[in-house]
């Protein structure tokens, strides 16, 4: 780790700063939207865009890269960012937001592809699981840290939109200037969703709904945090307890993974999640309740992720796994973006609990899809399955692409070994 750590501290230093600027602006629009006036349902089309920018962006970004190299394009694609981010209060018009939306997702994706790039390129095949775990813990620090600078500043204001722009310039530095050699980018072919369902029935099911799941947290949290009359430092507690969550059960839900059979895991996860959903919906009035909830969905929410695409691993030859990146990808994206328009309409029509509601709707079709999966085929030994490899729901393709290249490399190993 600590070898990774010296060979790409510049590297995750920039994306610290990307990731504490994303959060910060995310959570931030949530707020200033219900100052400015807008719907539910417009500010959940506003978060909504984020998403669809960012699924563009997965698709569209590679052959940018081709065309004109890493470094062009992440400055390009980040000074996209840092302008958008400041516009954003001086077009209060939610037609508008949405549009930036979509510019800020897209160019996220495409910086976070070329972030990645240049980790995975200055990765040995040794360190390149360590590499891919340190950079998911820098994010989720980086999001935790955005909620820590939100109680800081007034969201009616200026001030807390410059703060990621200023953030994002800033993240380019170290980066750019880190003497990280450029990396050859090379893109697997992906395989079908009609061929990677066949393969994976509840691989694809469960990444589509978690990607559900993920957006509405990430896009919706700061609305429910508003409609419930929350304040202020503490819609930022309860945002920042998500990202704990996730942080914190990453690695004992990972651990058992690779003991047991990925099908009770999953399930119990997501049954757990529902649960979470069913506190926060019915205690919603106590706060330290709203954070244990929030805690509990999203330490079970980011695990879940990585554990379906396991467990989709687990039924495919070492040589696909990487090109199975693309329509889980696909998948998760089409979830994301369907997310937050549909939480919005659902907290329009119950209030503000729609939002767990909406949650836990979705965590108990994963558990009912994975019970049902169950009795259909059998599962693989334990002996014969891969590692976890951490990945979180908002990871670009080029991270996805890299944890199915370590998990193939796990598998060859113990196949190796036998």
């Amino acid at each position: 780790m600590f070898q990774v750590l010296a060979s790409s501290w510049a590297l995750l230093l920039g994306v610290l700063l990307l990731m504490i600027g994303n959060g910060l602006q995310g959570t931030l629009l949530g707020i200033r939207g219900g100052i400015e006036g807008f719907s539910t349902l417009e500010i959940s089309l506003v978060m909504s865009g984020y998403f669809l920018g960012f699924l563009g962006g997965s698709r569209l970004t590679p052959e940018m890269i081709r065309r004109v190299g890493h470094v062009r394009v992440f400055a390009a694609l980040a000074s996209f960012i840092s302008a958008a981010l400041i516009l954003f209060p001086a077009f209060a018009h939610p037609l508008a937001w949405i549009v930036l939306r979509i510019v800020v997702g897209f160019c996220f994706s495409g910086v976070y592809v070329t972030a990645e790039s240049w980790l995975n390129n200055s990765a040995s095949n040794e360190t390149r699981g360590q590499a891919l775990s340190l950079y998911m813990i820098v994010q989720m620090l980086g999001l935790v840290a955005a909620q820590g600078i939100l109680g800081f500043g007034d969201p009616s204001g200026f001030i807390l939109f410059i703060v990621p722009s200023v953030l994002v310039s800033i993240s380019f530095a170290p980066i750019l200037l880190s003497v990280v050699p450029i990396p050859a980018f090379e893109r697997t072919a992906p395989l079908s969703i009609k061929r990677l369902y066949k393969i994976s029935p509840l691989g694809c099911v469960g990444t589509f709904l978690l990607g559900g799941v993920y957006s509405a947290l990430l896009g919706m949290a700061a609305v429910y945090g508003v409609q419930a009359g929350l304040e202020l430092k503490q819609i930022s507690v309860f945002i920042a307890a998500m990202f704990v969550g996730g942080l914190f059960l990453q690695y004992p839900i990972g651990w058992l993974s690779d003991r047991m059979d990925r099908r009770h895991l999953i399930f119990g996860a997501a049954v757990v999640g529902a649960l979470g959903a069913g506190l926060g919906l019915l205690l919603g009035g106590n706060f330290w309740a709203l954070v244990a909830a929030s805690a509990v969905i999203g330490g079970m929410t980011n695990p879940l992720y990585a554990l379906v695409i396991a467990y989709t691993n687990d039924f495919m030859p070492p040589e696909d796994m990487a090109a199975a990146s693309g329509g889980l990808i696909f998948l998760n994206g089409l979830g994301a973006v369907a997310g937050p328009p549909i939480t919005g309409w659902m907290m329009s029509q119950t209030g503000p609990g729609g939002f767990f509601l909406f949650i836990g709707c979705l965590m108990t079709a994963l558990a009912g899809y994975a019970v049902w999966r169950m009795t259909q085929r059998p599962s693989p030994q334990v002996d014969h399955t891969g590692v976890y490899t951490p990945v979180y729901p908002g990871a670009s393709p080029v991270a996805v692409e890299v944890a199915q290249e370590v998990f193939a490399e796990g598998v060859v190993d113990a196949a190796e070994l036998d």
